[in-house]
């Protein structure tokens, strides 16, 4: 589904990723660990393709793809999605609107028709009622004024209407509380499936009792340095990353 060989990756002049490789399957769930400015959040801003990272090295590859050659929209057109740590706010913009422009672009992109409204509200209403958002959330403008886990909340939303094929996490369980922990997990559970993949990124094993990974990378100075099984992250729970110290990469 996705591969990263030997992936470095600069920002102002300076190394953050420093040789990269990963392979995540159809139907897996990947976690990358690691410290604060090991590289993980860097890695999802490259894969997604913010222009502010320059990509020195390497390859990233979506389904055999290039997606290191494509434009954001392109990328996303082609089934890749990144949940943001710090979703954005969009004032003057309401939700419903946002999201039947967002899942109409792809299709456009795609060569396919527009939904019709009575068939996006459907999945709207059917989709929020599963992460516990309300029908007035819905008409309020994006994410103005939501809590943090209402945020979140939207982003595995978006995710769920938009259908993709490879779900980049970066640290969704930032700013949550217990119970919108579960519910965000919840609905990212829903989705797994044998076409779709996920990379999660986390600081905290707390998120992978809730989505079991099926394997876990460890993160330091811009590399993977570890890989294993779900019992990695209880380790590094535990033991923290003492075991991985290097110069930061971010």
């Amino acid at each position: 589904m996705l591969e990263i060989r030997n992936l470095h990756a600069d920002i102002d002049g300076k190394p953050i990723l420093k040789g990269v490789t990963l392979s995540v399957k159809p139907g897996e769930v990947a976690a990358i660990m690691g410290p604060n400015g090991s590289g993980k959040s860097t890695l999802s801003y490259v894969i997604a393709g913010k222009e502010e990272y320059e990509v020195t090295k390497g390859e990233v590859l979506l389904e055999g793809e290039s997606l290191l050659e494509m434009e954001p929209d392109e990328r996303a057109a082609k089934g890749l999605f990144l949940a943001f740590q710090y979703p954005l706010e969009i004032p003057g913009v309401a939700t419903m609107t946002f999201l039947k422009a967002a899942l109409n672009a792809q299709r456009k992109k795609r060569g396919e028709d527009e939904i019709a409204p009575a068939d996006f509200i459907r999945s709207v209403n059917r989709a929020a009622d599963k992460l516990g958002i309300s029908r007035e959330m819905l008409r309020r403008a994006l994410n103005v004024g939501f809590s943090g886990g209402e945020k979140k909340r939207m982003e595995i939303l978006q995710m769920a209407l938009l259908e993709p094929r490879m779900c980049v996490l970066d640290e969704t369980d930032s700013g949550l509380d217990i119970d919108a922990l579960r519910i965000v997990a919840e609905g990212v559970n829903s989705l797994r499936a044998q076409n779709r993949a996920f990379l999660v990124i986390t600081h905290y094993q707390r998120l992978l009792s809730h989505i079991v990974p099926d394997t876990v990378h460890v993160m330091a100075d811009g590399r993977i340095v570890k890989s294993g099984g779900p019992e990695l992250a209880t380790e590094l729970e535990a033991r923290g990353y003492a075991d991985f110290a290097a110069q930061p990469a971010a």
